[in-house]
């Protein structure tokens, strides 16, 4: 699929502050004062200037709050409350904490549990897809957690829970990488099951659909070289893993440890392209791409 840079920057930036958000509300000794505040705006700043992003892939984004309405069937619409929830519950407990010095545990624990939520909705906007099969796994909100959850943890200087996390993000994106090349054909979604002529033998289109370009072609059927693929998802691992780690474990200081937090961001951006860019639609099959 076409990887529109506002989906990327969606998905990577508000994963790592809600990730922050998390850690922030389940602190039994959170930093008060204006380092407090610092980490607070860092985190506020990720999640609403991710979810922000959201809105520019969006045909109307003056509509954008009618997603509110379609709770009931829709994982975009669940995502949007859970994250005004999430965001005003971490906000009040912020408030008391960082300006009043009132420490409300509770309050940060629903606000923790709400950032996870976010997290797994957004994520399920993606699972859900079975015309996508390489979203279509439960891999994909492992990946989207630990991904979040890693690079939080990071973001809130837990160094010994960053390490953990971080290779864990990282096992799991290459596992997801791996799995993800065999799901298509594993789907046994093919030209003849998408046209019901299937049980008369080998289907085959006869000519392409279309002589031109089109909106489908666009959108749904990016495709990228395999040998540029495998190299960007080795540049994405080094840096959102293997080079943090290495940081991490020679007990860095502030600068080295500003790196490591760098180099997670760029890593997950790349693999966040890959995750868009090396998604086959099935609506390819029509036009032999698949």
């Amino acid at each position: 699929m076409h990887p529109a840079p506002s989906v990327i920057i969606f998905t990577t930036f508000s994963g790592l502050g809600l990730g922050l958000l998390f850690w922030l509300g389940i602190s039994p000794d959170p930093h008060g004062g204006w380092v407090g505040f610092t980490f607070f705006f860092i985190a506020f700043a990720l999640a609403c200037g991710g979810l922000a992003a959201s809105t520019f892939h969006l045909g109307h984004p003056e509509r954008a709050l009618k997603a509110f309405t379609q709770w009931r069937s829709s994982w975009l619409s669940r995502e949007a409350w859970s994250a005004a929830g999430a965001l005003a519950v971490m906000g009040l407990y912020a408030f008391f904490w960082v300006l009043l010095g009132i420490h409300i545990a509770p309050l940060g624990w629903l606000g923790a549990l709400l950032c996870l939520a976010t997290v797994g909705t957004t994520s399920m906007i993606y699972t859900q897809l079975k015309t996508v099969p390489r979203w279509n796994h439960w891999s994909t909100p492992a990946l989207f957690f630990a991904l979040s959850l890693g690079g939080g943890a990071l973001l809130a200087g837990y160094i010994n829970t960053a390490v953990f996390l971080i290779a864990l993000s990282g096992a799991v994106q290459a596992y997801w990488f791996w799995q993800g090349d065999q799901r298509f054909s594993d789907s046994g979604t093919d030209l003849g099951t998408a046209t019901g002529l299937g049980s008369r033998g080998k289907v085959r289109a006869f000519e392409p659909p279309h002589t031109g370009t089109n909106y489908l072609l666009n959108e749904f059927v990016y495709v990228v070289g395999r040998k540029h693929g495998d190299k960007l998802r080795l540049i994405s691992l080094a840096l959102s893993t293997v080079l943090p780690l290495l940081l991490l474990l020679t007990n860095p200081g502030h600068l080295l440890a500003v790196i490591a937090v760098i180099s997670h961001v760029t890593g997950v951006v790349v693999s966040r392209w890959l995750f868009f860019a090396q998604a086959e639609h099935v609506v390819g099959l029509y036009y032999g791409k698949r």
